[in-house]
């Protein structure tokens, strides 16, 4: 049947939920941080589309427009709002008492409106600011929103308007053009991306990204942070943007320019703290150029009166914290800061003992370039024409390899590190184990019947039980989160439609059992995953089972797992050292930091294991891609060892899993 519906001023007090409106039970969906937006768009333009209501009793049940219903409540009962009282009359469309379509209504009034595409969000908010003349914070005003999500929709919708055309024929995606709005000029954009879709290609965000970078530096950028001052003080033009940070420097000559004055600038107060003989600088760190250049290191010196009386007191600081350390009593997060605070004095004695010789000092200096988002100081570097010289006066070849570097410093691992590791590698496993149902479906079986039938022959490996393994890290919101966000791509895949808590475990049971193979089997896989207990690599004689099962679903943790800064930080710096010489075969990078802080060393870590160097060989690019601490990569058959031959240690690690 058809429904006629009648124009009414209501007031507000007597709208209240109809029991039909299909939302009534989303009762988020009122919630007033799910509102806000809604209550500024009608304090400031009013009521623009009517409610459509029912009559019930003496009230009116809201079919279509519940969340408008809440806005309107919510501001009758602000009595900051004098616009709005209870007795305020609104709009509404009065569907007759009698009418037997009222849920149809209801969800007609939800479904039928097609969703706002995004881009026509962002020409809206444009042209209120071209066209309605509306200000950033009228607009912000308007939709209960910051000033800085106004001037994000704005930027997109101020992205050229050929682009966004492209967008709307689907030769371009919306991420794409996205990226065009990191250079503020329509006109720049404009040129990058006809360059870019010459011959129909379709280009990515990264490419356009790393295009528009060679057209301007943006000021949020830490280079653009770093030389902006200067460049603007030389006249240097900036395309300004909505949001600041996303201003660019527009003249690259005078912005490469201003960036060797003050990396010279800076290579010249190390030359002058140090005692060097000259400074120079570069814009770009040239690996290549650094190889023809000698260099000179610290050597043992004998501190001074004062250096000695500072040893002496950081030797006492040593002992009384090793006192500490080894109290049963000490928590984890105290011994945590024990480890950090013997680090840090021993740092500071080892400088206090290390300088460079005078004869070094006469032929040495100082480099400057930008690396890695950074200044960084190459120190100690002889020029080549001065190398004979230099050879002569050190009685050497000019190019001594540093103490930290060449000395045998593996990785050893404390209490704590030991245990946090061990967790990180059980993560690993598990999201193994979840990648792989029907292994970890057999394994879960084979264990299940295996631990009551055969209970001599137990893998204590994984832990079957009726709970989740409880994942305890002294630094669990830094480290690598790859295994968890591999979990959390499976959890979204999996079914879970019969675990309804309003069903009775007889109906779960039902539900569950009416679940095809696949669908279990990956039940099963991600429960076992949340089982894994914490573990280093295994010794094939300890477990045999769990040895086998590791070297067939996860031969590499590196799938699972990643080191970074939070890892790295918890290594001496001279082991960080020992692991680029030795295990990355990065000898000159080593030699390069070996003057430098630790926050350095693991700074230059971390984005080396983020993105590998374009710099590297691939067997450089090989070993980085595989690298682990001691004991966390697994044991593959063809790397394994008798038995006899295996380290103690390796023994210790295997019986303590």
């Amino acid at each position: 049947m058809t429904t006629q519906m009648t124009s009414q001023q209501i007031e507000i007090g007597k709208l209240e939920q109809h029991p039909a409106n299909v939302r009534a039970q989303s009762v988020e969906a009122y919630e007033p941080e799910n509102i806000v937006h809604l209550k500024a768009s009608i304090v400031t333009l009013g009521l623009i589309q009517p409610l459509v209501v029912q009559k019930i009793g003496s009230k009116y049940g809201v079919l279509g427009g519940g969340r408008r219903r809440a806005a309107l409540q919510e501001l009758a009962a602000d009595t900051s709002e004098k616009a709005f009282t209870s007795k305020t009359k609104v709009e509404c469309r009065v569907v007759p008492a009698d009418c037997d379509l009222t849920t149809a209504i209801s969800l007609a009034e939800n479904i039928t409106q097609a969703p706002m595409s995004p881009i026509d969000q962002f020409e809206a908010f444009a042209r209120m600011m071209k066209t309605d003349n509306q200000s950033i914070a009228s607009i912000a005003m308007t939709f209960g929103t910051t000033e800085i999500a106004v001037k994000e929709r704005l930027r997109y919708g101020l992205v050229h308007s050929s682009i966004r055309e492209a967008v709307r024929a689907k030769t371009l995606t919306l991420d794409a053009m996205k990226a065009f709005a990191d250079h503020p000029s329509p006109e720049v954009q404009f040129e990058v991306f006809e360059a870019l879709t010459q011959d129909g290609a379709r280009p990515h965000a990264h490419q356009i990204k790393s295009t528009l970078r060679a057209r301007g530096i943006q000021v949020g950028d830490a280079l653009g942070a770093f030389i902006r001052d200067d460049y603007e003080a030389k006249g240097g033009g900036v395309a300004a943007d909505l949001l600041d940070e996303h201003s660019v420097l527009e003249d690259m000559d005078l912005a490469k320019k201003v960036l060797v004055e003050k990396l010279q600038a800076a290579a010249e107060a190390e030359r002058d703290r140090l005692g060097f003989a000259w400074a120079d600088a570069a814009g770009e760190h040239d690996y290549q150029m650094f190889s023809s250049y000698g260099r000179v290191y610290p050597a043992t010196i004998v501190p001074d009166a004062a250096g000695q009386a500072r040893l002496e007191e950081i030797a006492t600081l040593v002992s009384a914290l090793e006192d500490r350390q080894s109290a049963e009593e000490i928590s984890q997060d105290e011994a945590d800061e024990i480890y950090d605070e013997i680090d840090t004095l021993t740092e500071e004695a080892d400088e206090l003992q290390t300088g460079y010789l005078p004869d070094d000092l006469k032929n040495a200096g100082v480099f400057a370039t930008w690396n890695h988002s950074n200044v960084h100081l190459t120190v100690g570097l002889i020029r080549p024409e001065d190398q004979a010289c230099a050879n002569a006066t050190s009685g050497g070849d000019g190019n001594i390899a540093p103490k930290d570097v060449t000395k045998s410093d593996a990785i050893t691992y404390s209490a704590a590190l030991s245990s946090d590791l061990k967790m990180e590698r059980a993560m690993a496993l598990g999201a193994a184990l979840a990648s792989h149902p029907e292994i970890a479906t057999d394994f879960a079986l084979f264990k299940i019947i295996n631990d009551v039938l055969c209970a001599g022959a137990r893998t204590y490996a994984v832990d079957l039980t009726v709970t989740a393994q409880h994942r305890t890290h002294a630094k669990l919101d830094e480290i690598d989160r790859t295994a968890q966000e591999q979990m959390d791509v499976i959890r979204e895949t999996l079914d879970l439609s019969w675990a309804d808590e309003t069903r009775s475990p007889a109906e779960q049971f039902a539900k569950f059992r009416a679940l095809d193979g696949s669908k279990k089997a990956a039940l099963v896989a991600f429960a076992v995953g949340l089982t894994v207990k914490p573990c280093f690599a295994r010794n094939r004689t300890a477990d045999v089972l769990i040895y086998d099962l590791e070297a067939e679903i996860m031969p590499d943790v590196r799938a699972h797992w990643a080191p970074n800064a939070a890892l790295f930080g918890r290594f001496k710096k001279a082991q960080l050292l020992h692991m680029l010489n030795a295990d990355l075969g990065l000898t000159q990078e080593a030699l390069n930091l070996a003057g430098s802080s630790k926050n350095d060393v693991v700074t230059f870590c971390d984005q080396l294991f983020a993105e590998p160097f374009a710099t590297l060989t691939d067997a450089q690019r090989t070993a980085v891609a595989t690298w682990c601490p001691p004991d966390m990569q697994t044991v593959t058959p063809a790397a394994t060892v008798e038995t006899s031959d295996v380290p103690d240690h390796v023994e210790d690690h295997a019986k303590a899993a």
